[in-house]
């Protein structure tokens, strides 16, 4: 049994988890955490999981006092041979405790330790739980020296104590992000944590005998077809734009020459909305048309305009690529959503009708499709992630 412990928008991180590991193996914990019933859990793996843990024990009170006598003794007793230095931070969550509570299990257990001639360093923190970049930074779950304890309060009543198994990478997202030779902020930067959840969301298995293909019909500078190559499949990017399609091949010979491996891509030039693709075509992941950026909501004339040219352009595209792919191929596609000055939607008027173009929306057990959207707090255009299947 694992926790992972999830982004900003846990809707996103909750669907992606159902996606891979099924529904009925995903609950949730408190907020932004869930459990997962699986005997492997690879956080790098997962664009919406920030930490994971591998459940070591579940205290039946929510109650602070037995949670952090529970780990005294467990980890003195645990720790009393060990050999060499160890780094220790603690993280709670959803707890009625302060900050100063939960660093004083750690001074406490420093203090056991020591009479033991163990030496442990507790990493301070102001806060209840260990920022990411702390827990990046001090690579704690990556070795049996560099622990954190995740204490999460259940909703349940129980409380569950985590050892973590690392947490989301940070410096790796920044280098795949920034440090790409090609990069464009008129068409849109899509974060490499966000292209990797979607092609999670696609569901797509990889095995020895098939190395499944995702398609990209708006491949831009290439983003899903890097994270699609990095997590082993093979990849197919077209594209409008001839510029868009040379700054992917750029970006993905300075991936292969980065990561000293073979990737196997085609990119060719191509109108998604007219578009022969070639076979064959496991699955289809990318950002669409989101329309021009705004950086204050727009009129109401402006804003049925636009919606009007997205949602065209994307009906099209909808229709000719249903005519290409076989019954049972995943979609998930980032679709542009309109917000207002009072945090309200504006979406495509195809979602209300996707079934008339051949396409059956995934049904999730923990979140609903109206809760996948992505977005900045400042931005006015979200991306809406759309999870379909295509039907006879």
């Amino acid at each position: 049994m694992y926790i992972a412990i999830l982004g900003r928008q846990p809707a996103l991180g909750t669907a992606e988890l159902e996606r891979v590991f099924g529904g009925h193996n995903v609950s949730p914990l408190a907020p932004q955490v869930v459990n997962i019933d699986t005997d492997n859990f690879d956080v790098q793996r997962f664009g919406g999981v920030l930490k994971a843990g591998k459940v070591i024990a579940e205290v039946n009170r929510n109650d602070w006092h037995q949670i952090s006598q529970k780990i005294i003794q467990h980890y003195s007793d645990e720790w009393s041979s060990f050999g060499g230095k160890i780094t220790l931070g603690i993280s709670a969550y959803n707890l009625r405790v302060n900050a100063r509570d939960v660093q004083k299990v750690g001074i406490v257990l420093k203090q056991k330790l020591k009479k033991s001639g163990v030496s442990l360093r507790l990493i301070p923190n102001s806060d209840l739980a260990l920022s990411t970049a702390t827990s990046h930074h001090n690579k704690l779950g990556l070795s049996a020296n560099k622990v954190e304890l995740m204490i999460v309060a259940g909703t349940n009543g129980k409380a569950i104590i985590a050892e973590s198994t690392g947490s989301q990478n940070i410096t790796a997202y920044a280098k795949r992000d920034q440090g790409r030779p090609k990069r464009d902020a008129f068409v849109g930067m899509l974060p490499p944590k966000l292209a990797q959840i979607m092609i999670n969301l696609a569901a797509l298995p990889n095995d020895a005998d098939h190395q499944a293909t995702i398609l990209d019909p708006f491949c831009g500078t290439g983003v899903v077809l890097q994270e699609a190559v990095l997590m082993g499949y093979a990849a197919y990017g077209t594209d409008l734009s001839v510029k868009m399609i040379d700054y992917s091949h750029e970006n993905l010979q300075w991936l292969d020459d980065s990561f000293r491996k073979q990737f196997k891509v085609r990119l060719h030039p191509g109108d998604a909305m007219t578009t022969k693709w070639q076979q064959p075509i496991d699955a289809v992941v990318g950002e669409t048309y989101l329309g021009q950026p705004f950086s204050a909501p727009p009129s109401p004339a402006k804003l049925e305009e636009v919606v009007k040219n997205c949602n065209y352009i994307i009906t099209e595209f909808l229709r000719n690529l249903g005519s290409q792919v076989k019954p049972g191929t995943p979609v998930c596609i980032a679709v542009p959503a309109w917000r207002d000055k009072d945090g309200r939607f504006t979406h495509l008027p195809l979602i209300a009708t996707i079934a008339r173009y051949g396409y059956r929306p995934h049904e999730f057990m923990n979140v609903s499709q109206n809760d996948l959207l992505y977005f900045r707090e400042d931005q006015i255009v979200a991306r809406e992630l759309l999870v379909l299947t295509k039907v006879d």
